[in-house]
């Protein structure tokens, strides 16, 4: 057999590398993902625009020694198929590099141990001057002026990342893209951030300022609903399955509302939310399994996988897309069944008190053929009384008035307000106090017999306000 050695053109190769689809937020979660794994406690982020665009990571981790830290430089510097620990993130040994080459053209990491700092640098204009893959070591007198070195060399041990010659976003974009770094983190970390995963708590500082966790379950409002956990086996590996339904808005303030309905909303932000090793992957997806739709818009289901099932859900390397294998969908889909039922009741539940016969309304709910239609109440006293009261041709009026009213009843305008800003919503006030108490007089003073005071006391005005037209 004849072989022949054929190197990748190195420039045309690391544009390759660069264009993998990172965003500017997902690389930088996958360097906190290599800090993570070295057991920090305490990550310190500084995202300086002038005098040109740099990105410094600190944490106060393991730290690496000098031949480790040429190990991680390299790229494929782990094998995917071997066994990981628990809250090991990575997997191909190429996130580092990946995720920070997406973003910059010099990378630089300095990591501390045992009173020893080393490091170590790649540069992507010096690799293709060169055309070869060549690691250079700075020297450390050069890297003192560096953000987050000071610190770096006041501890014990620890690693600092550095992202300089930031190309990949523009100048004028750069604080916009570090406002959603903040609720990047604060929502793929939260469970560390939190402290919910035992022994693994970290600090995350962006730009000086904290950042607060942010649990996409709502799990301390009392209205949230935890329904019980489930779980499924995959070659001797368990797979948490725990659905929440969250609460409709009225058990909420707006602010609560708002900040639950995250940037996308709630109809984009509900299905499943995937994570491994407590890490957040994905999330706001259904894998084909349901169709998105509003009525569905408050379920959120946690899925726990282990990191040794990647083959199985087909993550790619950014940790940002997923898909289960078919058995497992099967399994989801068992567990869907049965919560999707529960998660539309705060919607298909209020829906079905227009329906209520014990209270007379101004809007009735109509069955035709395989859908309903929304009309207006035509044995509402009010409405009978005005008819009594009236001629035919002011009758004739007055119906053509309120079919109009019902044929041309703003949906969709009603659903989009409902959808994105119901709080805002203030329709049931529409009718103030004394504008309810003039007409009760009103009414007082037609001699109305007993039976229809009783009819007008089960309507919508009068149900909350029959002290108006009793009689004292």
């Amino acid at each position: 057999m004849i072989t022949e050695v054929v190197r990748p053109n190195v420039k045309n190769f690391t544009k390759s590398l660069r264009d993998m689809g990172y965003t500017f937020e997902i690389a930088v979660a996958d360097i906190l993902d290599n800090s993570i794994s070295a057991n920090t406690k305490n990550i310190e982020i500084i995202a300086l625009d002038t005098p040109s665009m740099t990105l410094a990571l600190l944490d106060d981790g393991n730290g690496m020694d000098e031949e480790e830290l040429i190990e991680a430089m390299r790229l494929g510097s782990k094998d995917p198929d071997e066994e990981r620990k628990k809250f090991d993130l990575g997997r191909f040994g190429l996130g580092l590099k990946t995720a920070s080459f997406s973003q910059c053209k010099k990378l630089t990491v300095i990591s501390k141990r045992e009173k020893e700092i080393h490091a170590r640098q790649w540069d992507l204009d010096y690799i293709e001057d060169t055309d070869e893959w060549n690691l250079i070591t700075p020297n450390i007198k050069d890297l003192v002026e560096l953000p987050l070195f000071r610190e770096l060399n006041n501890q014990t041990k620890g690693t600092l990342v550095i992202w300089e010659s930031i190309d990949a976003i523009k100048k004028e974009d750069f604080y916009d893209n570090i406002y959603k770094l903040r609720e990047h983190l604060s929502i793929v970390f939260h469970r560390f951030i939190e402290g919910s995963i035992r022994g693994k708590k970290i600090n995350v500082i962006v730009n000086k300022i904290p950042l607060q966790a942010f649990n996409p379950f709502n799990e301390k409002n009392d209205a949230t609903q935890c329904l019980f956990e489930q779980r499924i086996v995959i070659n001797n590996d368990v797979i948490s399955v725990q659905p929440f339904i969250l609460p409709h808005h009225s058990k909420m303030s707006s602010q609560e509302y708002e900040r639950y309905a995250t940037s996308e909303g709630y109809t984009k932000s509900q299905g499943f939310y995937l994570y491994r090793g407590g890490r957040l992957l994905i999330h706001g997806t259904w894998w084909g399994l349901h169709k998105v739709g509003d009525v569905h818009r408050l379920v959120r289901i946690k899925v726990d996988i282990p990191n040794n099932q990647d083959h199985l859900w087909h993550i790619d390397i950014k940790k940002s897309t997923a898909n289960p294998e078919g058995n497992i969908k099967k399994e989801l889909k068992k567990i869907l069944g049965q919560v999707l039922e529960r998660g539309s009741r705060p919607y298909t539940g209020r829906s079905k008190k227009i329906e209520d016969k014990t209270t007379t309304r101004f809007w009735e709910v109509e069955h035709i053929n395989d859908g309903i239609r929304f009309t207006i109440n035509k044995e509402h006293p009010i409405l009978h009384q005005i008819k009594e009261l009236g001629v035919k041709d002011q009758n004739e009026l007055l119906d053509a008035y309120l079919k109009g009213i019902e044929a041309y009843l703003p949906l969709s305008a009603i659903q989009s307000h409902m959808m994105t800003e119901p709080h805002k919503i203030k329709q049931e006030n529409s009718m103030a106090f004394n504008e309810i108490y003039d007409l009760a007089q009103k009414l007082k003073s037609m001699n109305l017999s007993k039976d229809y005071i009783d009819q007008i006391l089960k309507t919508e005005v009068f149900k909350d306000h029959k002290e108006l037209l009793l009689d004292e």
